[in-house]
This record gives C-alpha cells, structure tokens and sequence, in this order.
C-alpha cells in the first residue's frame, strides 16, 4: 500500500528533492495540501527538537507520518551562533533602501528586498562580528536534523555536519543562506563556488538524507 508522508514545508522543490533521493512507494504531500493546519512555531534551543517539534506536531495536525527538518550554521567564535536563529540571524529590517545597499557591497550585486536581501542582511553582520579572528578561529559548521514522526512519536531522526571556516569576504554565485561566505578548505572553494551537485555530496542536508534512506526503506518494508 502506499504511504502517504507528508513533507513539513510549502517548498515544491524541497518536496521533489525528497522523492528523487528516497524513493520507495510514497505519495508525498506538503503543507500547501492542507490549508487549515496551523503554523507550527519553531521556538526550540536545538536544531533536533524544532525538528521533532514540527514533525510531531503537524503528524497530530494531519493525521500522516510527517517528515521535518531544522538546519543552519554553527560559528565556534560567536559561541554558535547564529545556531537556530540563523534565518532570522539580522533581525527585521526598517529601512529596506539603506540596508539593500549595504547589504549588496558584501558580494556586489543586486538582489530583490525578500528572502535573498535577509540573506545578504545575515552575511554581512556575520562577516562583521567577524572581523579581525584570525584563520584558525573562524571554525565554523551546517548542522541539519531530520526527523520523521507519526502522530504517536518520533519514528526517525538523523543528523548531517558539514565543517569548513567563515570566509574573510563572500564569493560566489550558487547556493542560497550563508554558502557565500562558508569556506570548505579541502576544496579551496565557498560552497557558493560549487555546484549543485558537488554540494549535494558533502553537504549536512545531504549527509542528513543518506542516513535516513535506509532507516526509512526498514521501517516501510
């Protein structure tokens, strides 16, 4: 019988990464498919209990295994910081015109006042606090949890790290959040330098998928 598994974002794209990387006999649904569930508010001290708390909740909500997650950056020198604040890292902004232009000589470019101007917003005020650590000490990681629940409890839960340092400036054009100024040494390249696939094969979301492919493959066989 099918399963049906429901993906705990409106991201489209999201939903589809999540079919083409776990397969199996699922129909995956998103919360666009139910209109009258209540946002669930992500007010955890950890990446793993925002994850557990949207996926049992929105299971009780709609009645189906709910799969979420919770991800961000980890910056050893800022105590770990932005840590779950990471979206929100700059807070909301006032002057949308002033902070556009401070926030595009970061990585000069022009970006739309939406998400990809909090982006900037966020970058810059963690280059900022940044300023003058030296190399060593710029340590930082992605961290992302997964956590599929039904509506009784928690069913999986995996974890994805991904280790590199914060760049002194941003460089490159790919990637979304705070890939322009995460630095990956080995590679000698931001992760917004890479492509999509070389970020899909070292990155926490996807160490995060791979280990919960086959512990979810178990659990429907």
């Amino acid at each position: 019988m099918t399963r049906k598994i429901l993906v705990a974002t409106t991201n489209r794209g999201k939903i589809a990464e999540l079919r083409a990387l776990l397969e199996g006999d699922i129909r995956w649904l998103g919360l666009s498919d139910f209109k009258q569930i209540p946002e669930i508010e992500e007010d955890g001290q950890t990446f793993t209990q925002n994850a557990r708390k949207k996926a049992l909740g929105y299971a009780k909500a709609c009645g189906l295994w709910t799969i979420a997650d919770d991800s961000g950056l980890v910056i050893d020198a800022l105590g770990g910081e932005p840590g779950v604040r990471s979206a929100r890292f700059s807070e909301a902004v006032r002057n949308v015109s002033d902070s556009s232009t401070a926030a595009q000589r970061i990585i000069g470019k022009t970006k739309p006042a939406d998400k990809s101007l909090i982006d900037l917003q966020n970058i810059q005020k963690v280059l900022k606090l940044m300023e003058g650590v030296p190399v060593e000490k710029r340590t930082a990681r992605f961290v992302c949890c997964i956590c599929l629940a039904s509506p009784e409890k928690v069913l999986i839960e995996t974890e994805g790290v991904f280790e590199g340092l914060i760049a002194e400036k941003a460089a490159g054009e790919n990637g979304f959040g705070y890939d322009p100024i995460f630095f990956v040494p080995n590679l000698n390249k931001t992760v917004a330098e890479l492509t999509s696939e070389e970020k899909n094969a070292i990155s926490h979301r996807g160490s995060a998928i791979r280990k919960f492919k086959p512990l979810l493959d178990q659990l429907l066989s």
